[in-house]
């Protein structure tokens, strides 16, 4: 009961002061505990609330005294009108409770109190909202008292104070036709009968005309039909029924009035749902869904009134039959819904409560046919073939496994066969002011586009149940479409079976696999099923296998060389060449011995070529000559992974490190795919670089750092020498004026030879000439061939001019790609370091890091290059310098470390930039950290770990002075206060 009472009334205020308790006789005043639970009652947190009212009820149990009980009661009453909506509900509850317990308190003397305390007559005008919600507080707590059907008088009394609340309805909005209606569920057929019919013959009489007696007059048939017969309704209504066609237009205008005055709280007027409900059971739902819903609330402008009637759609679905269900979904109301999704003129999208109503009606539905008529009218309502639907929607989250069956096997014949005109089909506006719709070939496409991923989805979502045969009927059919088209169909492949109405497109068909993270999804699923050995595999967190051990993978490639295998059923889209078909064979068996391997171990290198071979298999279907390549030396890394450390591989162990490691290729490989642009393969090979990182290398981790930094303009030191790079970038900026400038020279010295060539042609014609003269003048053919000459030069300038946009246009994009491949690195440094950051390794990361930021400090200044710098410096400073965990690992490297921590402050010392000073002296603290190592709190002012004191007190004493008498230094007090307060030690010694 408490809890009920607790709801929020969405008028929070801000608190006022403790309220001053006086009593005249002193009594109170001698228990102050007793006071503040009246104080705790009225607190915002609802569980200090809670404690209060249990306590203040066991005291008054306890004690016995009747001014206490009494003095309890009047603070009660009085505080029902409290200006915060937390009191007021805590003392209402606090009231409930206290004439639930003490049954000698007066129902009809509490009533009357709350009658005199919130008297609204006599409040004034800005008292009258806290004297309404007293009232209504006040009824609600003799409501929830449970005592209230015991005493039809005071339930008389409270439902008529209830009705004159009404005229509140700005305050108090629907809270009493709410509280009307469950002191209605609460009343026995007789008191109901006896008492109540008579208060409320007016408002029943009056139900077509406002929601509220409307609303009144249905509750009361749902729970008295034994007394509000048909007789009585022709009595009241003037017809033996609710909905009929004579009542139909005032239902509709109260159902405009219910929805326009629930706008703001974008909620289904009960009434709405109500009346739906008394349409079946007068089994009248379709006169009333076409007359009430789809030609009066859809016949208003788009707003509330269809808003109300997408809300009754979704609130409906579970008291439908499987007709009525394909009834609703495939009319107007599921039309207006598609059009209203793809409207650009209305913020307010209905999407995520129309799929919280579906996601309700799934998960309360265990009738797989209701369940699949649902799923199949959101799927069938389409924009030129598009569904409104996302394919990757949660709802089928809560499918029955029958239905879910069922469900892909229509989504599989609506892509062989598309029966459009079988679907709900729109056109926005806009659509249908342009040309003529599209053509049948093109909405096919489009839904074939949306049901791949829509299959794919089914696949990787791990909370959709399904069965391994089903998973993998979605991932055949998935492939074969992707890569293969059926010559002669035959029982071996069923897919070859069922023909294509319409042909795919050839040029977007392999984007049914790989836009889809079916791949993905293959390789990180559970095992299916509840048998012994799923459980099993399943509790050792093996991904990507079936029940019996076999990986998914192992299945699709088998399945792919079965196709190949059948050149006279199928055609591959790409024709492998005789060595590509081997190296899909050699794929195969390497794959073969992963399978078997995974029988005996699970180790995360075997679950990483698992994701690569799959991947740059189906790769070799779009581009074979690349990918066999790849397949070979993936097939050598397997070997490598796999093979055991015998005596005969130390003997040969010269021999062996003349070749890279296998983890040294698998990152090459990696490095490769990441250059395509693919969201895919960068998901893949996350996943795969997750996998191998405890494995990585030195060598490994220098191809990945050296792709981030490959300007080799480095001192001895390593670190970029920025003034020499500067020189260099000014000098080539000279150089290229000075070219512009020779190129503008040239063009106009070839135009004064032009001039200079035609006039002395003219010149020697005319000395020629009997009556020379000077004053003659060009002829028409010399201009002519003159303006000829210049045309051809001026073309030919301007034939220079756009091969250098064009070259300039080329170099732009290839920088964005070459930059956008850089931040995709970035993602497998962060990942190291999130997974390996007490790896020895990770040392050699902090200079080249360093360098990354420092030129991209220089660099130019565009969004691509910012993200690039901003997500390196973000790297650097948070899985770097302040990671939880780092290096341990110094036995031998002392001399190394600190010649280090020497470099990086002598740079932080000479750097021009302020800005990038901060990142080599945080650097500097990270390498002081690693000498430092574990120290404990008694030895850290004492010991300093296998850091040389002396040395690196030198250092920092230096940089300290530098810093203290360098007019313009790029070193910052912040530096040395973070030093002194992380190595206290140091503070003393640099200070010295």
């Amino acid at each position: 009961m408490i809890a009920v009472m607790q709801t929020n009334m969405g008028e929070i205020e801000d608190s006022t002061v403790r309220p001053k308790v006086t009593d005249a006789k002193g009594i109170l005043k001698q228990n102050r505990q007793f006071l503040d639970y009246f104080w705790d009652i009225a607190k915002p947190e609802r569980e200090i609330r809670l404690k209060a009212i249990e306590d203040l009820i066991e005291h008054l149990k306890q004690s016995e005294k009747p001014d206490e009980l009494k003095y309890s009661l009047k603070r009660l009453v009085d505080g029902l009108s409290h200006t915060r909506d937390d009191a007021r509900s805590g003392y209402s509850v606090a009231l409930a409770q206290l004439l639930s317990v003490f049954e000698e308190i007066s129902l009809k003397s509490t009533l009357d109190s709350v009658k005199e305390k919130h008297n609204l007559q006599r409040a004034k005008k800005k008292f009258i909202r806290n004297a309404a919600f007293g009232n209504f507080f006040g009824v609600l707590a003799l409501s929830q008292s449970t005592r209230l059907h015991k005493e039809p008088q005071v339930m008389l009394e409270c439902v008529k104070l209830l009705q004159s609340l009404s005229q509140y309805r700005e305050h108090l909005r629907d809270l009493p036709r709410k509280t009307m209606v469950d002191i209605l569920s609460e009343t026995p057929k007789e008191v109901f009968e006896e008492v109540l019919l008579s208060a409320l013959q007016s408002d029943l009489t009056s139900a077509l005309n406002t929601p509220e007696q409307l609303e009144l007059l249905l509750v009361a048939m749902q729970k008295f039909p034994s007394v509000l017969k048909p007789k009585k309704l022709k009595k009241l209504l003037g017809a033996a029924a609710v909905i009929t066609k004579e009542n139909m237009p005032k239902l509709v205008e109260v159902l405009k009035m219910a929805a326009r005055s629930v706008k703001k709280d974008n909620i289904l007027p009960p009434v709405a749902l109500d009346l739906l409900q008394a349409s079946l059971r007068e089994d009248n739902f379709e006169m009333f869904w076409n007359e009430a819903i789809i030609k009066g609330m859809l016949s208003e402008m788009p707003g509330p009134t269809h808003y109300l009637g997408f809300r009754l759609l979704g609130a409906s679905l579970p008291l439908l039959s499987v007709p009525q269900l394909e009834f609703v979904l495939s009319g107007d109301v599921m039309r207006y819904y598609g059009q209203h999704m793809l409207s650009l003129a209305y913020r307010f999208k209905f999407a995520p409560e129309m799929e919280k109503y579906v996601s309700e009606f799934m998960q309360g539905c265990a009738d797989a046919d209701k369940q699949l008529a649902v799923v199949l009218g959101f799927t069938q309502l389409t924009n030129q073939g598009y569904p409104v639907v996302p394919s990757s929607w949660k709802v089928l989250e809560h499918m029955d496994l029958c239905a879910l069956q069922q469900y892909v096997k229509w989504l599989m014949e609506a892509f062989c066969k598309p029966q459009l005109e079988k679907c709900l089909d729109f056109s926005t506006r806009r659509q249908k002011g342009n040309q003529e719709s599209e053509v049948d070939d093109s909405c096919v496409a489009r839904f074939r586009k949306w049901i791949v991923p829509r299959l794919s989805f089914i696949v990787e979502n791990h909370q959709i149940k399904k069965e391994e045969g089903l998973v993998m009927k979605m991932a055949r059919f998935i492939f074969f479409h992707a890569f293969f088209d059926v010559k002669k169909p035959t029982p071996e492949i069923p897919e070859t079976v069922q023909a294509l109405s319409v042909p795919i497109d050839q040029q977007t068909r392999y984007i049914y696999f790989i836009s889809s993270s079916l791949l993905q999804g293959l390789n990180s699923m559970a095992v299916l099923g509840d048998s012994p050995e799923a459980e099993k595999l399943n509790s050792r967190r093996i991904l990507g296998v079936k029940a019996d051990g076999s990986m998914w993978i192992y299945c699709v490639v088998q399945y792919a060389t079965t196709l190949l295998n059948q050149s006279k059923h199928v055609q591959c889209v790409q024709t492998l060449s005789p060595e590509q078909r081997q190296g899909w064979d050699s794929m195969l068996e390497s794959v073969e011995a992963l399978r078997k391997k995974a029988k005996k171990s699970s180790s995360p290198e075997h679950t990483a070529f698992q994701y690569l071979f799959l991947l740059v298999g189906i790769q070799m279907f779009k581009a074979p000559d690349e990918s066999l390549e790849l397949l070979n030396d993936l097939r050598t890394c397997v070997e490598k992974a796999q093979a055991k450390k015998s005596k005969k591989k130390k003997a040969s162990k010269l021999d062996c490190n003349e070749e890279p490691h296998w983890v040294e290729v698998v990152v090459e490989i990696l490095l490769s795919l990441l250059s395509q642009p693919s969201r895919l393969i960068r998901s893949v090979c996350k996943a795969v670089f997750s996998r191998i990182c405890p494995h990585l290398t030195q060598e490994a981790l220098s191809s990945i750092l050296n792709v981030l930094d490959p300007n080799k303009d480095e001192d001895e030191s390593g670190v970029m020498v920025t003034d020499e790079k500067e020189k260099k970038r000014k000098h080539k900026e000279e150089d290229k004026q000075d070219n512009e400038e020779d190129e503008e020279e040239e063009v106009r010295l070839n135009i004064v030879n032009i001039y200079t060539s035609k006039l002395n042609n003219f010149a020697s014609n005319s000395a020629t000439e009997e009556d020379g003269s000077d004053e003659e003048e060009l002829d028409d053919a010399a201009m002519m061939k003159l303006d000829g000459s210049l045309a051809s030069l001026f073309l030919e300038h301007k034939k220079k001019i756009q091969a250098k946009k064009d070259e300039k246009d080329r170099l732009r994009k290839e920088k964005v790609l070459v930059r956008d491949f850089k931040i995709k690195v970035l993602d497998m440094v962060e990942m190291f370091l999130n997974k390996q950051g007490s790896s020895a390794l990770v040392l050699g990361m902090v200079e080249p890091l360093l360098s990354v930021i420092e030129n991209g400090m220089s660099s130019e200044t565009s969004q691509q290059e910012q993200d690039f710098l901003r997500k390196a410096a973000d790297i650097f400073r948070n899985r770097l310098c302040r990671a939880k965990y780092y290096c341990r690992e110094t036995d031998g490297r002392e001399a190394e470390l600190h010649e280090m921590l020497e470099r990086l402050i002598g740079r932080a010392q000479k750097l021009t930039d302020s800005s990038v000073s901060p990142y080599y002296f945080s650097a500097a603290l990270y390498v002081l950290k690693v000498l430092r190592g574990v120290v404990s709190e008694q030895d850290s002012l004492r010991l300093m770990g296998k850091m040389d004191v002396e040395r690196v007190t030198t250092c920092f004493k230096n940089a300290l002075t530098s810093f203290l008498t360098k007019r313009k230094s790029p070193l910052t007090g912040a530096m040395f206060i973070d030093l002194f307060s992380r190595f206290p030690v140091s503070q003393n010694n640099c200070i010295e």
